[in-house]
């Protein structure tokens, strides 16, 4: 009787659902009572009636204890039918609300959507579930020999399985069922059905009759591609030699000035080069069509053939979408560019104004409007440059900005010098120490500037000697400019005789004068002016000075002068003398010519 009980207490716990923990602990308790009734002794009484008696009363008392126990059970049973009933109310109201905001995720198979899922389960989102009942179905309808009538139910207390075999294909749980509005077990009835017609049609098309005929497409298509590739190969052989016949017909060397950039056969290989490419980028064409369509030929590959086009396609659309979105950022640079551009004209044409002195600004020298043109472009071109920069594509990459930051690294380590000589070269220019073809002396070189740069200035010897000289150098030595001091003051050239005591200083003084003034290039106002430097023991040192406009003919007014100098002076009997020729010669001679000196001249 005990075991009976037992079972029965079983039977019904099983089957409630939710059973409460306060019903397992009566059961256990009329358990306990029921061993431990067991466990008493019984009498050994001889008398059969007595124990009749007693057996018939526990059995009675047994059966009221179950009947109790029923009652009881049924009444939690029903208590945890009315929580789950109240639950599942609260729930469905739930979805309802998140109904009009929440999409399900469809279960697609090779383009076909068969339900959608909604819910959790077991950890898994309701796109992973998506994803794996997919996976399930796309790997049974690929079977040979698939039976799709043979996929069935089987439904437990929480959960109902669609199984083929002893393979699970998919799973729903009642939250799916409240989101479609129906129970568990319609709801897999419903997309049983649609996963069976889908399961058919994936039969007959993976079926040895559908093989045999995509075998034959692919040798189609190969043989196809084939042919094409012939057919290639034979234009390019004629457009060949068609070119080949432009050589005497057509084309004509092309020439730039005097040189001839492009002789008749130079052309015709240009021309067999170009169409080589073309047929090469016209058979590569060919198999970026033909590889994708021979993997779509057959259901196992067609995901890869849609993956290889892919990578044809993805690039070209991409390049073509960034092209379109990066039209209004073109514009915007068109717009830039073209601003800076007239702009700079409009300096430029201000440059010229000022350097032809037809416009002139107080304190603002013509030689400083080319130098200042050039500064003014460069930072417009740099503004330039830093607008456009970030319209340029890829700017924002973090490639991009290691490529801007790695030059201008370099560039700062390897330009200190040619920096110091720009900033030198401005500083030049706008100190205005000298300009193009003034006659100047830096340290030991004399001769006139015929090229300024930012970097250099070069300068031509009287010895038509070109020295390049570093702007840096030149802001750190001292120049001497004669060019500026002769158009503006007139240039001082000197000259030192030494005569003797013996001859008065004021005929002196008139010969020197007189030389200077019949002296090309020698002006008369201010006129020229003699200096006593020094009386020595031997003779005194006068020092004749004039004034010259034109400091490029240096040397040639120091050669006259000279010559000059010995003329007046032999003519007036004064002898030049030198005190290292008056120790050795005869004192009873002099040195004056004894022939007539004009006419040897």
């Amino acid at each position: 009787m005990r075991g009976f009980r037992f079972l029965c207490l079983l039977l019904l716990l099983f089957t409630t659902n939710g059973v409460s923990a306060q019903l397992v602990e009566k059961v256990l308790h009329a358990l306990e009572s029921d061993s431990l009734q067991a466990l008493r002794p019984v009498k050994a009484d001889s008398d059969s009636v007595r124990q009749l008696a007693i057996m018939k009363q526990e059995l009675e008392m047994a059966r009221l204890n179950e009947a109790n126990l029923r009652m009881e059970m049924e009444q939690l049973k029903l208590a945890s039918f009315a929580a789950d009933s109240a639950r599942q109310v609260q729930q469905r109201k739930r979805i309802d609300s998140l109904r009009a905001v929440t999409s399900g995720v469809p279960v697609v198979v090779e383009g076909d959507t068969l339900f959608y899922l909604y819910a959790k389960r077991g950890g898994h989102t309701p796109r992973q579930r998506a994803e794996m009942d997919s996976i399930a179905i796309t790997e049974l309808g690929r079977r040979f020999g698939l039976r799709p009538d043979s996929l069935h139910i089987e439904s437990t207390d929480i959960v109902t399985d669609l199984m083929y075999g002893d393979k699970v294909i998919v799973s729903f749980i009642d939250q799916d069922a409240l989101w479609e509005n129906c129970t568990r077990e319609q709801l897999a009835a419903n997309n049983r059905k649609v996963i069976v017609h889908k399961l058919k049609a994936m039969k007959e098309e993976h079926s040895f009759w559908q093989l045999g005929k995509r075998i034959l497409y692919f040798i189609l298509v190969l043989v196809g591609q084939y042919l094409l590739f012939r057919f290639t190969n034979w234009l390019f052989r004629k457009l060949k030699v068609r070119i080949q016949k432009l050589k005497d017909t057509k084309l004509k060397p092309v020439s730039i000035q005097d040189y001839e950039l492009l002789d008749t056969q130079k052309q015709v290989n240009l021309l067999v080069f170009f169409a080589n490419l073309l047929r090469y980028v016209f058979m590569l064409l060919q198999l970026l069509l033909t590889v994708p369509l021979l993997f779509s030929i057959f259901p196992q590959t067609k995901n890869l053939a849609f993956k290889l086009f892919s990578y044809i396609w993805d690039p070209i659309k991409g390049i073509f979408l960034g092209v379109v979105d990066y039209i209004p950022n073109l514009f915007t640079i068109f717009v830039i560019w073209y601003a800076v551009k007239y702009l700079v004209r409009l300096v430029r044409y201000l440059a010229n104004e000022v350097q032809s002195e037809r416009l002139k600004i107080r304190g603002f020298y013509p030689d400083w409007a080319i130098p200042t043109f050039h500064i003014v472009r460069f930072l417009l071109y740099a503004f330039m440059i830093a607008m456009i920069y970030p319209y340029l594509p890829g700017s924002k990459s973090g490639v991009f900005q290691g490529i801007s930051v790695f030059v201008g690294l370099i560039v700062s380590l390897g330009s200190s010098t040619v920096i110091g000589n720009i900033i030198a070269g401005l500083v030049i220019t706008y100190m205005r120490p000298f300009k193009l073809g003034d006659r100047i002396q830096l340290n030991d070189t004399t001769g006139n500037v015929i090229e300024k740069t930012p970097l250099v200035t070069r300068i031509r010897t009287p010895k038509n000697e070109v020295v390049t000289i570093p702007n840096s150098f030149i802001m750190s030595s001292h120049t001497v400019n004669y060019s500026a001091s002769a158009r503006e003051y007139g240039l001082i050239i000197h000259s030192e005789v030494t005569i003797g005591y013996d001859v008065p200083w004021r005929q002196v003084h008139q010969l020197l004068i007189d030389a200077a003034l019949n002296t090309p290039g020698v002006i008369d106002d201010p006129r020229p002016f003699v200096l006593e430097t020094s009386l020595s023991d031997w003779y005194p040192v006068y020092q004749v000075n004039a004034y010259i406009k034109d400091a490029n003919r240096l040397a040639q007014v120091y050669s006259d002068l000279h010559q000059n100098i010995q003329d007046r002076f032999n003519e007036a009997g004064v002898e030049i003398m030198s005190p290292h020729y008056m120790a050795t010669r005869d004192g009873s001679e002099t040195t004056i010519p004894k022939d007539d000196w004009r006419e040897k001249k």
